[in-house]
């Protein structure tokens, strides 16, 4: 610092650190004149580069303004007006204005963002005003007008803007992009209020439609959410628990029946993005839960990811805190405050994930990832939130159960396919008898339909244990009778579901298809052994022929998974004689133990044989795991025999 009246010499520039801040700031400008100018008109740029030395174009005055916002080169002719090639290429007004100045990024952004706040206020508004919203459709509502169809294409953006409608849908290109599902409001394209997944657009009245349907005909089978939570509530919880909901309801939408081919490849696209972001948010575990319960048709058992995604649902659950549901703070990034509400939420949802794997492993003969713990046992000392409602109560208990045959029979680390011991398995078959009876007892006789069917399913799931019994064991006669008693009173259950109210029959969960399957088949080998002598065959051929239209009658397109497990069924059984050769002079429950074989004994095999050639007109034989599910796959096919068609529904 130089004394008050001395001279000193001034720094040079190169070494002031405030002159270099000057100097930079002076070149960023000129670098942004430069620009500009370059923009603007050729011969300027010429000029300042001290030049002369580029060829000055004729009729070149300066560029278009949408070259200029964009900071491009021009070709524009002003003197006669041409415009330049850009804008007629992108159809772009091309014009000149001495008044135009470009506008930033930031501050276009900004204006942009308060206009997205202010157009969803008022879309919302309106919405929530409209006489759609407020008298929701029946549930079979009739068909949309061609004019506003349910799945629409959504139109692809134009590089034009023509007023704050195009505004706003660039804004949500730049920001989420067009499968973000937001509203967008686009001339000839998405009604206000649309919801957008992909090239998939489905309309404020069809979501109504569509969750009606899901409430009334899918909720009853799995009671997880809450019927007076709104769509935007859902999809505001997550976007892929909202889409879940829409596949779902979608199954069996009359109008409009290629909704659900549109909806399950997006839909399955934005699982995996989902799971790749690690989910915190424990809405996806319930979308996981009914996309195990109700998974997208598929043809083969080799692209089936249920099992798969089972066991994700149970890993993520836990690592949110589901099963700790008052330490949600532990396993979280950020504050969580828990109300009520959310407790018992948490709580269901759990409850909800431990039924969901323990069918998805009970229908694959896999052993499940379920985990009854301290939350899930039932109390009266108990606090109020952590209280199930009955009819998820009642589904945990009997899954339980179904977890205790599972692990008790099909556990054993000694066997190559995990049986117990011959000895060893009369003596737990007959504990698990009595649980099951005391079970029954617990659950009493005002249990739903719906409790009842799946409780017969587990009585099914411990009878098949039988066909791994010894012909020589004493009890193998009682052990076949309890055994068809089982299969025939779980299949007139369900097919009695077929003219319910609310036809849940056709909108069966997976795990019901699974053990109709393993019904019918169990069926098909009673009745055409020495078996079928003790029994009354006509009554068991014709549960065994409307169970095969049951099956039929679960499938939800061509071709798919239980359709073509009703072809097999059907072709095995005409190929084993149809039930008329075995049950011959039959006489109903009898008593004769005389004749018998082991033509029903399940033989455990440690490598899956060669699949001979198959011909075209047969279909594809599908390998489960399970070795009973194993066995009866390979079945082998006697005869050729012509498979008769789906409409028909004859075996």
């Amino acid at each position: 610092m130089p004394r008050k009246g001395s001279t000193s010499q001034i720094p040079s520039t190169e070494d002031s650190p405030m002159s270099s801040r000057s100097t930079l700031s002076r070149k960023r400008k000129r670098s942004t004149t430069d620009i500009d100018s370059g923009a603007e008109s050729f011969d300027d740029a010429g000029d300042e580069d001290g030049g002369g030395d580029r060829r000055r174009m004729p009729g070149v005055k300066r560029a278009c303004n949408e070259c200029r916002q964009q900071k491009l080169r021009c070709d524009v002719v002003q003197d006669p007006f041409s415009e330049c090639s850009r804008c007629r290429r992108l159809r772009l007004e091309c014009k000149i204005e001495s008044s135009f100045k470009r506008v930033g990024k930031r501050s276009r952004n900004a204006e942009m963002e308060r206009e997205l706040i202010e157009l969803r206020r008022q879309l919302g508004t309106s919405v929530q005003n409209s006489p759609e919203s407020s008298h929701p459709p029946p549930l079979r509502v009739p068909s949309v007008p061609v004019e506003t169809p349910c799945v629409q294409q959504v139109p692809r953006r134009h590089d034009h803007y023509r007023g704050s409608e195009d505004v706003i849908t660039s804004l949500l290109d730049l920001k989420q992009g067009l499968n973000g599902g937001g509203y967008v409001e686009h001339l000839n394209g998405p009604a206000p209020g649309t919801r957008i997944i992909e090239n998939v657009a489905v309309s404020p009245g069809q979501i109504v439609s569509l969750f009606a349907r899901y409430f009334t005909y899918y909720h009853p089978l799995l009671p997880l959410l809450d019927p007076t939570k709104t769509p935007d509530y859902y999809y505001n919880s997550s976007p892929l628990l909202f889409w879940t909901i829409l596949s779902t309801a979608s199954r069996r939408y009359e109008p409009e029946p290629t909704l659900l081919d549109a909806l399950a490849p997006a839909v399955s696209r934005l699982i995996w993005s989902t799971l790749r972001e690690i989910p915190q948010s424990y809405h996806v575990v319930k979308a996981l839960c009914l996309l195990c319960t109700w998974p997208s048709p598929i043809s083969t058992t080799s692209a089936d990811p249920t099992f798969m995604l089972s066991g994700v649902m149970m890993h993520v659950a836990m690592q949110i805190g589901l099963h700790r549901p008052s330490y949600a703070q532990d396993f979280a990034r950020f504050q969580v405050q828990l109300r009520d509400e959310d407790l018992r939420d948490r709580v269901r949802t759990w409850a909800a994930c431990n039924i969901v794997s323990q069918c998805v492993g009970t229908g694959y003969g896999q052993r499940p990832s379920s985990l009854y713990d301290w939350t899930l046992e039932h109390g009266p000392s108990k606090d109020a939130s952590y209280r199930l409602p009955d009819e998820l109560r009642n589904r945990v208990q009997i899954e339980k159960f179904c977890d205790k045959v599972t692990r008790s029979l099909y556990s054993n680390r000694n066997d190559p396919v995990g049986l117990t011991k011959d000895d060893e398995r009369y003596s737990l078959c007959n504990l698990l008898v009595r649980d099951f009876e005391e079970l029954e007892a617990q659950l009493g006789q005002e249990i739903s339909v719906i409790d009842i069917l799946h409780l017969r399913a587990a009585e099914l799931h411990l009878r098949l244990s039988t066909f791994f019994d010894s012909p020589t064991s004493e009890s193998y006669h009682h052990d076949l009778f309890k055994l068809y008693s089982a299969t025939t009173a779980f299949l007139s259950h369900l097919l009695s579901l077929e003219t319910s109210e609310g036809g849940l029959m056709i909108h069966a969960t997976n795990y019901i298809l699974q053990m109709t399957v393993a019904g019918g088949f169990t069926l098909h080998k009673l009745l055409n052994s020495f078996f079928a002598k003790h029994v009354n065959l006509g009554e068991g051929i014709a549960i065994f022929h409307r169970t095969i239209r049951a099956i039929r009658k679960i499938s939800v397109k061509d071709n798919d998974l239980p359709a073509r497990l009703a072809e097999v069924l059907a072709q095995l059984w005409r190929a084993a004689g149809a039930g008329v050769a075995r049950g011959r002079n039959n006489t109903p429950h009898s008593t004769n133990t005389t004749e018998r074989d082991a033509s029903l004994m399940l033989k455990r095999q440690l490598r899956t044989p060669p699949t001979p050639p198959r011909p075209r007109h047969q279909p594809q034989q599908i390998h489960p795991t399970d070795p009973i599910w194993l066995h009866k796959f390979h079945t082998p096919l006697h005869q050729p025999s012509t498979i008769p068609p789906a409409d028909q529904h004859q075996a």
